[in-house]
């Protein structure tokens, strides 16, 4: 199969989405791989290194499009790519689709196969969100602790406090994956952290695992307005399967907060968790409402792309190489894995959750394999 490595165009996203030794296995399985120029350059990888691994490099994204039967990106296609997409061409990325009407309509009339990182599921986890997850949710901290000191427009308090000065109180809303980095990091950093989850086996293992500043609770609309009064920092970061985030913080619930608070919506991705939010770039990444800070970057793991770009390697190549080496419909009747990521094909959709976003009808994606 020929395998296209595109260069990221959305702003400030200097990931890529395959390092030169996942392509040097792809090249090694006899698959001829094609990377966009300078592809590589933010995470640090030249196009020599690449050239090494023994990919092509070519000048433009639309020879990349033209020439591949399977593009992967690390975010979704922007819109000057729509054009370029051909039927039948399987497109391998985070998409998101819930959470933009628009996306999902150019890639259902581009008749294109589109798999998605973010609802490939494997035993009951996600293994292609879990490392950008792990990365955003430890960022999430990092960033609050800037944004809530008061040059930044926040409270002016160290998340970790000092003797004789009590610490940040820190609400983290969703207890998965992201959840439970940012709780960590932020106890790390010596904050008093309530992470909220509705699942009480999962409470149950936080419990077992957290630091003993972590307070593990149920979560509940009343649990969430009374811990708003006290929560110096809040952090989204709630995930429902391929679908949009529910808000959890209305607007008139900012009114109970302490004024330069700060809201850090690691869910943005998928919509926002936060009614106030709406989505931001590193060059411009908070706005403020009510008082309260608000940032929602909505690829936040490419402000650390090396890291980024590793872990998401890491995980993605086994999927990618399965593609490539069965094609996608043999490899989803396969691997129920790669089923799962099957969001839009040939003009349908395959997801329910995205199905039901925006009101279009489901078709399963069995029938299509079958």
């Amino acid at each position: 199969m020929i395998v296209g490595i595109l260069k990221e165009i959305k702003p400030e996203e200097n990931r890529v989405c395959m390092t030169p030794s996942g392509v040097e296995i792809l090249v090694a399985a006899g698959h001829e791989v094609l990377v966009e120029s300078t592809a590589g350059d933010g995470s640090g990888f030249c196009d020599g290194d690449y050239r090494e691994a023994g990919a092509e490099i070519v000048a433009t994204a639309a020879e990349v499009f033209a020439r591949a039967e399977m593009v992967i990106h690390v975010k979704e296609p922007q819109p000057s790519e729509y054009q370029m997409i051909r039927p039948g061409q399987i497109v391998f990325t985070y998409f998101h689709f819930a959470a933009s009407e628009s996306l999902t309509r150019a890639m259902l009339e581009s008749y294109a196969v589109c798999i998605a990182y973010e609802t490939i599921e494997a035993d009951g986890h996600l293994p292609l969100l879990t490392p950008m997850s792990e990365v955003a949710g430890r960022m999430a901290v990092q960033e609050a602790a800037k944004y809530v000191e008061r040059s930044q427009g926040g409270r002016g308090i160290l998340l970790g406090g000092v003797p004789g000065v009590p610490p940040a109180a820190v609400l983290v809303l969703g207890g998965g994956t992201v959840g439970a980095h940012a709780a960590q990091m932020a106890c790390g950093l010596g904050a008093k952290v309530y992470l909220l989850d509705t699942n009480l086996d999962r409470l149950r293992h936080l419990a077992e695992v957290m630091p003993k500043n972590c307070f593990p609770m149920m979560s509940s609309p009343a649990t969430i307005r009374q811990l708003l009064t006290e929560a110096d920092v809040v952090i989204g970061a709630v995930l429902l399967h391929g679908a949009k985030a529910p808000k959890l913080v209305t607007r008139e619930m900012l009114a109970t907060m302490k004024p330069g608070a700060v809201l850090v919506d690691v869910a943005i991705d998928q919509g926002g968790c936060f009614e106030t939010s709406r989505p931001t770039t590193h060059k411009n990444p908070i706005y403020m409402v009510d008082g309260i800070v608000h940032y929602c970057v909505s690829n936040m793991p490419g402000a650390v792309p090396l890291t980024s770009t590793i872990a998401l390697t890491n995980a993605t190549l086994p999927y990618a190489l399965e593609i490539a080496n069965r094609g996608w419909r043999l490899a989803s009747l396969q691997r129920p894995a790669i089923r799962t990521g099957l969001n839009v094909v040939e003009g349908k959709v395959t997801c329910l959750g995205v199905a039901e976003a925006f009101d279009f009808e489901f078709v399963d994606p069995n029938k299509l394999l079958s």
